[in-house]
């Protein structure tokens, strides 16, 4: 899966890919497609959460914009984050995050000024991503895609969630044919 968001991240134009955990299998391809590479990194304590993580990768970050994301989002592509990114560089000084059908914003699928984002981890001492991205104001994206396409922020947490993710997938579009 995490093959399929660095995928993502390149067809959106990314330049370089910092990846916040052990390595994985399969991206020295995609590497290869990045002018920035791909940087693997792991936070202190291994698993010990999503803002450590964010600590240590936007370490490593280089551009002015930065997308957060989850490594386990197979239904993400380059136009959402292409999307997120117009959203949030037209203006939108908190950043943009894609939001799920009952409006909750999803914090491992957005869009963030680096700087910015760099500045709000500075004070901040919490654990919760709600914490520390809530007060950036970001604009919430909803994501209207043809219909039997799984959401691009729906993450699949294990190999059972994703097989019945593809199956839902596939079965409605079976139905709309």
């Amino acid at each position: 899966m995490a093959a399929a968001v660095t995928g993502a991240a390149v067809a959106a134009g990314a330049r370089q890919v910092v990846l916040v955990g052990p390595p994985r299998a399969g991206l020295a391809k995609i590497s290869e497609l990045l002018p920035g590479g791909l940087t693997v990194v792991r936070e202190d304590p291994p698993g010990a959460g999503p803002v450590p993580a964010l600590r240590v990768g936007l370490a490593r970050v280089r551009a002015p914009w930065v997308a957060v994301l989850a490594a386990d989002l197979p239904f993400l592509r380059g136009e959402h984050l292409r999307g997120l990114l117009a959203v949030a560089s037209a203006g939108q000084p908190g950043g943009a995050v894609m939001a799920d059908v009952g409006g909750a914003a999803q914090w491992l699928a957005g869009c963030w000024q680096t700087a910015r984002l760099r500045s709000a981890l500075l004070g901040y001492r919490g654990n919760s991503l709600h914490g520390l991205l809530g007060p950036l104001n970001p604009a919430l994206i909803s994501h209207a895609g043809p219909s039997g396409e799984p959401p691009p922020w729906l993450d699949c947490d294990t190999p059972a969630e994703l097989a019945a993710a593809r199956l839902a997938a596939a079965n409605r579009q079976e139905a709309d044919q």
